[in-house]
């Protein structure tokens, strides 16, 4: 797959920076649920947090494959970092850049691309996963202002966000059409952001739940149009998708770097494990998946920057990634044997973080649900 020499001088920066600044703290930030701040500020002064933003909007200026390649790289030896730079992106810093009026972009994207503060997306309720279309926060109208009540949860980057895309129903009995978008900073007097639980995987990636009561939102910070909230979040959700394919494509490749690595140096009955075939087919076919689901996941991103419809494209992407990394990861470990199963040779980390890629912005059930949807024109 060839990439120009832009991308290619991105994708060697984002390797360096996350070799050097990213793998030696991705131990110690899973074992302790800690959020690295210190990482996070180095991404703004690389310019990393606005890779595919416009330099008129404070961002790198650069485009749709350098981001996902940078969450690839970030991935591959750190799925939290690199699952925080993707929600960031892909779930408020961009659809603000895609969707907003030319005033609410010039107010929150350039904080945002910076990296003074992070920025988070909030759709999924206790009881709306991922039936979506069931949320229950409610925003009345009241004269200039908007009064939030309800909840949000999952929510990736919550503790540390400045910024929040949030849905919320705005007209009852409608369905998703009574579905409106909001942009709530966080010193919002009603709004409350807590802790999330601790997590299986990705445990140092940052996540909270959202609590509004009679939250006072300002009219003009109504995303799009009343009603117009479910699909402007669903259009997120398409590119969402290819950065949560790409985060899996890197830690996959991530077990595969440290499998090839351990099966050269591993010595059993007289040879390294890689001479023995049962080890070396199950690298043959890790590495022939990984790099199926690089394919597709360039091959969304590369629709995506021709300004085609993708949405079957980045499910694919998506649902492959996402399943391939949970069975690279699996394999790794197995390939590693029982020092596979203790933390400091990496793949137990790698395979707890790959779950979360099939469950994330769709899980592979959903995108099945899609996949098949679009190819009986329903």
């Amino acid at each position: 797959m060839e990439l120009t020499e832009e991308q290619r001088m991105m994708q060697d920066t984002v390797r360096r920076f996350a070799l050097k600044e990213v793998e030696p703290l991705a131990i110690e930030i899973d074992r302790d649920h800690r959020f690295p701040v210190e990482t996070k500020e180095k991404m703004a002064e690389m310019g990393i947090l606005g890779i595919c933003i416009p330099e008129e909007y404070g961002g790198a200026g650069m485009d749709d494959l350098s981001y996902y390649i940078a969450v690839e790289e970030l991935g591959r030896v750190c799925g939290s970092t690199g699952l925080t730079l993707a929600a960031h992106i892909s779930l408020c810093t961009y659809p603000l850049y895609a969707f907003a009026s030319e005033e609410q972009k010039r107010k929150y994207v350039p904080d945002l691309a910076r990296g003074k503060h992070l920025g988070a997306f909030g759709l999924t309720e206790p009881n709306a996963g991922s039936d979506a279309g069931g949320t229950q926060t409610v925003a009345v109208k009241k004269g200039d202002r908007y009064v939030l009540n309800g909840s949000k949860i999952f929510i990736t980057n919550g503790n540390y966000a400045g910024t929040f895309i949030i849905t919320a129903v705005t007209e009852k009995g409608i369905g998703t059409r009574g579905i409106s978008a909001f942009i709530v900073e966080r010193d919002t007097p009603g709004f409350t952001v807590r802790k999330g639980d601790e997590k299986l995987g990705m445990r140092g990636s940052d996540w909270a739940e959202l609590v509004f009561e009679d939250a006072e939102v300002p009219a003009e910070n109504l995303l799009g149009k009343e009603g117009e909230g479910f699909k402007l979040f669903m259009k997120t959700l398409d590119g969402g998708r290819v950065s949560i394919g790409a985060l899996a494509l890197g830690i996959a490749q991530g077990a595969l770097d440290k499998s090839l690595k351990y099966a050269k140096e591993r010595v059993q009955f007289g040879k390294p494990i890689i001479e023995h075939q049962a080890v070396a087919f199950k690298l043959a076919d890790m590495a022939t998946q990984v790099v199926a689901a690089r394919h597709l996941i360039y091959n969304a991103a590369r629709m995506k920057m021709a300004g085609k419809p993708y949405s079957l494209e980045s499910s694919y992407a998506k649902l492959f990634a996402s399943e391939v990394a949970v069975h690279v990861a699996s394999e790794a470990i197995q390939i590693h044997g029982g020092y596979g199963y203790i933390s400091d040779y990496h793949v137990e980390r790698y395979w707890r973080d790959a779950k979360l890629c099939t469950i994330g912005e769709g899980t592979s059930e959903i995108q099945r649900l899609v996949i098949s949807r679009i190819l009986s024109g329903l």
